[in-house]
């Protein structure tokens, strides 16, 4: 791989960075670069926060959260970018606002928000009345992701804003320090070497030396990005740490392994596009025969929503939401995908719990029990390698060196 180490590549993507992403430095985090940034606020642009808690009526009244032992990103939140704001942020970005609010945790990735919210007053409001019709701005720093739903609700409101959940100090220092028109820039190159994909090949490969592979029907469709920069005045929503680039599948088949959250191994089996089994590597048997009772109960909890891919140099923070944008990882997502183009809506599951969209992350440290060992990108007769054991192929080095 010393090729990777061409003189026209930036110091950020030189092999030894790559090679170890904690070794890169940083600027300190400053909101006012990042919402400037991101977002070039207009003057008296109305911000606000929302949090989430088991129950936010007790807890966000007076903040009694902070005297509470927990809420990490909460009190991130609190910390960050509450203080941020009226600590002279803005006052510099010429904004209005700046109140945090909390809603009920939701419980599962990007299911819909209920429309309960309370003020640090104690009031009890609505999301729809009081904050999204409300507000210019709204910054979601939560347990879960918000995303879906707020993508939906931007539209319905006019409103901007950006999803940050899982919010901790390794995010703060790395994945929302970084100069985020550089994060789209480099999201635009590797989206422009990847748009209109036939298909992709991943090939994975197990320690009992089995290579699984899966195979995702695109279409020819445009690759799409998530690459932060939420300008302008159009509804839209961010998802911070950004630095991706991704696809909706219109079919896979194939077998891929996966990784739950009990340490559990099994190969999922897929078929027009969906999880339809699930058979057990290693570990336990009851949480396999659980997923398996899942898919034949709702069908929809294993259609495969989304294939993406990170574009960015960034330590690995122990959240998906940085994690999932770091170079050389995918990821496949089951569930809901609406909010990235696509059809499968919250009305199509059984039951409203499961119309989640969760993310199956492949990163050496997420699921060292198997190697990626290679991603293949078919585009008419075209044929490219794209990630070869978790590392950047010299195709899409090269079209991150392009224009440097």
């Amino acid at each position: 791989m010393s090729s990777l180490a061409a003189p026209s590549l930036p110091d950020y993507l030189r092999e030894e960075i790559l090679l170890h992403p904690e070794n890169r430095k940083f600027p300190p985090f400053d909101l006012s670069r990042l919402l400037g940034t991101v977002f070039e606020p207009t003057k008296d642009c109305r911000v606000c926060i929302l949090i989430d808690f088991d129950e936010p009526a007790e807890l966000i009244q007076n903040f009694a959260f902070l005297d509470q032992p927990g809420f990490p990103v909460q009190k991130n939140a609190y910390e960050h970018f509450y203080l941020g704001l009226k600590n002279g942020v803005m006052e510099k970005l010429q904004m209005t606002g700046g109140e945090m609010y909390a809603y009920r945790c939701t419980y599962g990735s990007n299911l819909d928000l209920e429309d309960d919210v309370w003020d640090t007053d104690g009031n009890h409001l609505s999301l729809d009345a009081d904050i999204y019709s409300k507000y210019d701005l709204v910054l979601c720093i939560s347990t879960f992701s918000a995303t879906a739903p707020l993508t939906a609700k931007c539209k319905e409101f006019n409103f901007r804003g950006a999803t940050l959940h899982g919010l901790n100090d390794i995010i703060l220092n790395s994945g929302l320090a970084v100069d985020y028109h550089r994060v789209s820039e480099d999201a635009e190159k590797i989206r422009l070497a990847l748009t209109k994909a036939d298909s992709i090949e991943i090939d994975f490969e197990l320690e009992d030396g089995r290579v699984l592979t899966a195979w995702l029907g695109l279409g020819g469709q445009e690759a799409q990005k998530s690459h932060g920069l939420c300008n302008g005045s159009k509804p839209d929503i961010a998802n911070l740490p950004a630095g991706e680039v991704y696809f909706v599948p219109t079919d896979a088949r194939g077998q891929f392994p996966m990784k739950y959250e009990d340490g559990t191994l099994g190969v999922l089996e897929v078929e027009d596009r969906c999880i339809v089994h699930s058979t057990l590597i290693e570990g336990n048997q009851a949480t396999i025969d659980a997923h398996n009772a899942r898919l034949q109960d709702d069908p929809m909890t294993g259609t495969l929503g989304e294939l993406g891919f990170g574009t960015q140099v960034l330590p690995v923070s122990g959240a998906d939401i940085q994690d999932e944008k770091v170079l050389g990882t995918c990821h496949l997502a089951t569930g809901r995908d609406d909010h990235l183009g696509g059809d499968i809506l919250p009305d199509m599951f059984k039951r409203h719990e499961n119309s989640t969209h969760d993310d199956i992350l492949f990163a050496p440290h997420k699921t060292p029990n198997f190697n990626i060992s290679q991603v293949r990108m078919i585009r008419g007769e075209q044929k490219e390698i794209l990630i070869e054991n978790f590392r950047p192929s010299r195709f899409v080095m090269d079209a991150l060196a392009a224009g440097h």
